[in-house]
């Protein structure tokens, strides 16, 4: 009688959270928890951002105090067009909570340039579409030229002197940058803004030619500029960057890290393996239909991030019982606080979910929640938590790192 009382009552309770989920209305754009709480939203509102952000409406009961908005969307940045393609940005006034990385993504159609300039921080570029010529010169006189596809990366040091060129018809990348007020004044050096600052005299008495030369510099730096693809090669006494004083990573040359929890891909990329990035630590992302980015958090940097296909969600926990979850798709940029707990899940059935972490930081380092438990005593850890010992005596002692969806 009492396994059937205890049938009885679980089938009771599945047939109520059917009920409930049934009724709530997130997912149509609503804040109603079916349970009683919230109601329809009557005054002015963009339906499809709500329908896209479940959780902002209230889905998650776990959701609790006070998190700042974490999440930022590359289609609510002001896009700045040029003669040969475009740019648009997130800085630290988009997202005031991202403090160390600013981030673009920029266009160029085939032969235009991004024209020759260099920076006061650090760059980092990912290539997700075409393919691109870089091409770079250090303090010493060394030099690279090379050709970057799809999951290739660049990283520039503060200070060294570059340009990008397109070389299929259309061309995309993203851009990070080791400081979050990346446009204010000092930040960045175009070429042709300096030598049209400059007397003309100043210039031909540098460069040993008449100032006619200089006749048509452009009065106001092209940023974007239209051209031809480069055929021509360079030399120079000093040598080429390669090795570890290279500038560029071909990512998929390169094996990926182990996955144990087997739900996706995942490449780091940092120091330990890209030596001249000393300041830009990376991970490129894969995780599969239903899959989980375990539990974790980073003990050395905040993590931005960049959402490039897919659909996800992360609850970030920042301490003192506060904690938000976001809803993630393409195009999306985030950043959970520098040491806060979080997850990452791919909330569709069919789709991966590709992301990249970024961190101001030489290494990628991650502590995971379930071998932080599983190599502290088990009775301890049981005894915190409230949960059986064998629970925690049967926990994986490696990281698993990306679990597949059941």
């Amino acid at each position: 009688m009492k396994l059937l009382g205890l049938t009885t009552a679980l089938f009771a309770s599945t047939t109520l959270s059917a009920v409930i989920k049934r009724d709530a209305q997130f997912e149509n754009g609503q804040p109603i928890d079916g349970k009683g709480k919230g109601g329809p939203i009557l005054g002015g509102t963009n339906h499809q951002v709500d329908l896209e952000n479940p959780s902002n409406l209230g889905e998650q009961s776990t959701d609790a105090g006070t998190v700042p908005n974490l999440k930022w969307r590359f289609s609510d940045s002001k896009t700045k067009i040029f003669n040969g393609g475009w740019v648009r940005e997130q800085v630290v006034q988009d997202l005031p909570q991202s403090h160390d990385i600013a981030a673009a993504q920029q266009h160029l159609k085939k032969g235009a340039i991004r024209e020759l300039h260099w920076h006061r921080v650090a760059e980092w570029g990912f290539v997700y579409a075409g393919r691109v010529l870089v091409s770079a010169v250090d303090e010493h006189g060394k030099y690279q030229v090379d050709v970057l596809e799809f999951g290739d990366i660049w990283y520039f040091p503060k200070g060294q002197a570059h340009t990008i060129q397109g070389l299929d018809e259309e061309n995309e990348y993203l851009l990070v940058f080791d400081d979050g007020d990346f446009d204010k004044v000092g930040t960045t050096f175009n070429l042709d803004d300096w030598v049209a600052k400059t007397p003309k005299s100043v210039l031909a008495k540098n460069f040993g030619v008449p100032e006619s030369v200089f006749d048509q510099v452009p009065d106001k730096n092209p940023y974007i500029l239209n051209s031809t693809t480069s055929t021509q090669n360079v030399t120079g006494p000093n040598g080429a960057l390669t090795g570890n004083s290279s500038y560029v990573y071909h990512t998929f040359q390169h094996p990926s890290e182990p996955v144990p929890g087997g739900g996706g891909l995942f490449y780091k990329i940092d120091s330990t393996n890209f030596p001249i990035s000393t300041t830009i630590a990376s991970t490129f992302v894969v995780l599969e239909p239903g899959g989980l980015r375990e539990l974790h958090w980073h003990p050395t940097a905040e993590e931005w991030l960049y959402f490039h296909e897919g659909e996800g969600r992360a609850t970030v926990f920042i301490g003192a019982s506060n904690s938000r979850t976001f809803d993630f798709s393409a195009g999306d940029t985030a950043v959970f606080p520098d040491n806060s707990g979080h997850y990452i899940e791919n909330t569709s059935k069919t789709q991966n979910l590709t992301w990249i972490e970024i961190y101001k930081s030489d290494r990628v380092a991650d502590i995971s929640l379930a071998q932080w438990l599983a190599l502290t005593p088990a009775d301890i850890a049981a005894a915190v938590l409230k949960v059986p010992v064998d629970f925690v005596e049967k926990l994986k002692k490696e990281k698993q790192v990306l679990i597949k969806g059941s």
